[in-house]
């Protein structure tokens, strides 16, 4: 009889949303890498119209539609046949890709590489190895990445879109008055560093990444006119020391790598800084108790899938990294969503 009391009021909706939440994970992919977002920016359109400009069959094609409408990511008047469809206010703000405010980057690999590679999420639990394409005898993720300058792209403009509002964010929130130099390591397409420029005027800053990676952060400083105030210097940081400054940041960086690394790169950015000097990270830093930030747990499976060594880690991980590093002190900035900046102080 107690068995069946605490029953009372259990449901298992959901267990039922989560385990079919593919299902609207993948309506949303196809949709931004279709381009319909985009597509609608320009306005409403009929079915029949965005069936004709997406080259999409008929069946299913109401079906697909009003799934987006039922989800929030679609408005409509009339129905079917008699439907006008047009963006959500999120989707016309976030997915046009014609808007500097665009983060399907990371939706378009999500839905170009990703997705496939989790279906195979319980042989990296049980082997602990990689499930993307060196599974089939590929170069590792980032050497591949490296060799095919569209993929490589991609791969930027995604980690530029998910991180975008945290870079803003950071830029105007972290107190840069005590400071004059920045360096951002790793910083692919120069996103943070243009987020740095653009809100702390007297600051100079530095992107340091490979020179294959400079053409793209070139293209995009164009864009917003930073050209003379961001410099772009080449480097491996595994190989080669830090550029000195008074801030260094790594956004996304020390989860691709395992325990060891994760140490060596901590140690050079110390050395880089000054005394008083403040080494940032930014990542979808999990929670001490290891409880509530489940997209942070998930990007440290999505490590697992993805590389070698690389996980996720928490404020209490960073700070014992930290201080074995030299630095001596750190404290946790929240961001948006699920993300934080975990400071070290030199």
């Amino acid at each position: 009889m107690e068995h069946a009391d605490k029953q009372v009021g259990l449901n298992p909706s959901k267990i039922m949303e989560i385990g079919m939440g593919f299902m609207a994970s993948k309506t949303l992919l196809a949709a931004t890498n279709l381009g319909l977002f985009t597509l609608l920016s320009a306005g409403g359109m009929s079915g029949i119209e965005i069936r004709s400009r997406l080259g999409l069959h008929e069946r299913s094609l109401y079906d697909f539609l009003d799934t987006l409408v039922a989800l929030g990511f679609l408005e409509r008047e009339g129905i079917k046949e008699t439907a006008i469809y047009q963006n959500s206010p999120e989707t016309d703000l976030f997915l046009d890709k014609n808007k500097p405010t665009y983060v399907g980057g990371i939706l378009e690999m999500c839905n170009n590489r990703n997705y496939r590679f989790w279906s195979d999420l319980e042989d990296g639990l049980k082997t602990g190895k990689p499930q993307n394409e060196v599974k089939s005898g590929a170069k590792p993720v980032f050497e591949m990445l490296y060799e095919d300058p569209a993929k490589m792209r991609e791969f930027i403009m995604a980690m530029g879109g998910i991180q975008m509002g945290n870079f803003a964010m950071f830029a105007k929130t972290f107190d840069f008055s005590g400071y004059k130099t920045y360096c951002d390591v790793g910083g692919s397409g120069a996103h943070l560093s243009i987020q740095i420029a653009l809100n702390n005027p007297h600051m100079k800053c530095t992107s340091f990444d490979l020179s294959v990676v400079n053409p793209v952060a070139k293209e995009i400083l164009g864009g917003f006119g930073l050209a003379d105030r961001v410099e772009l210097a080449d480097g491996d940081f595994f190989k080669d020391s830090l550029p000195h400054a008074d801030v260094i940041t790594m956004g996304n960086i020390l989860h691709d790598w395992g325990t060891a690394d994760k140490m060596m790169l901590i140690r050079k950015a110390y050395d880089a800084l000054p005394d008083g000097g403040s080494f940032v990270v930014i990542e979808n830093v999990i929670d001490d108790n290891r409880s509530k930030n489940a997209f942070g747990l998930m990007m440290s499976l999505n490590m697992l899938i993805e590389t070698d060594e690389g996980y996720d880690f928490s404020g209490a991980d960073f700070d014992a990294l930290a201080k074995d590093a030299g630095f001596k002190e750190t404290r946790m900035m929240p961001l948006t969503g699920p993300s934080s900046a975990a400071i070290a102080i030199k």
